[in-house]
Order: structure tokens, then sequence, then C-alpha cells
């Protein structure tokens, strides 16, 4: 009998993803479930999608050209220009963007604010 519940099961989900990236930790802040590179957060479970910092120039042409991406608002509140959020109705699908991931993780472990 399986017990968990599918936010559980999404989190695993990510997590595994995630998790296997090289470097990569993971830990509660402020209430979410955060990823961090160098001891710095590039990710985090927002409702139903996962916030990822970017520089500012991505996560603009990413809100503008993909229709699951839009800006990074934890508990209502905004955050900068450099978190976009995306949205996927399934944790599995988060696969299609390692790419973004690993870019997130390259960005934060380079310090960048820009």
């Amino acid at each position: 009998m399986n017990t968990d519940t599918p936010k559980s099961s999404r989190k695993a989900q990510i997590d595994a993803l995630l998790l296997n990236l090289p470097g990569v930790t993971a830990r509660k802040i402020n209430g979410l479930d955060a990823y961090f590179v160098v001891d710095k957060m590039f990710a985090c479970i927002s409702g139903e999608g996962i916030g990822l910092r970017l520089s500012a120039a991505a996560a603009t042409e990413l809100q503008f050209s993909r229709d699951n991406v839009v800006a990074f608002q934890p508990g209502g509140m905004a955050s900068s220009r450099e978190w976009i959020q995306i949205n996927r109705a399934e944790a599995a699908e988060y696969e299609k963007d390692l790419q973004l991931f690993r870019a997130s993780i390259e960005f934060v472990k380079a310090g960048r604010t820009r």
C-alpha cells in the first residue's frame, strides 16, 4: 500500500532529478523545499512549480517564449528578475528542463548578479 501523498511523491521525483546533479544539496528555507549549490539556492519547489534562478536576460526570455514559465512569486511575494517559475503538471516532466537546471547551477556558482 502506497502512503505517499501526491505532494511528497512530486518532491521525491524532483529530489531524484536535482540531487543527482553534482554538488546539489537540499534543505527547507522559509517553508519551501530548496536546492543549493556552493551553499547558494538555485531552485525551490513553490506551489505547482519550481522556482529557478537564472540571469535576468535568460529569465525574461523564457517568460516570453514558454507558456509554462511565469514570474517566481513564492507565497504571493514578488521576487527578483533573476527568478522564474516553471510549472509542469507531472514532476517527471522536469527532466525536459535539465539543461535549465544546469544553467542555473552554473549561474549561481559563478556568483553573477546580472
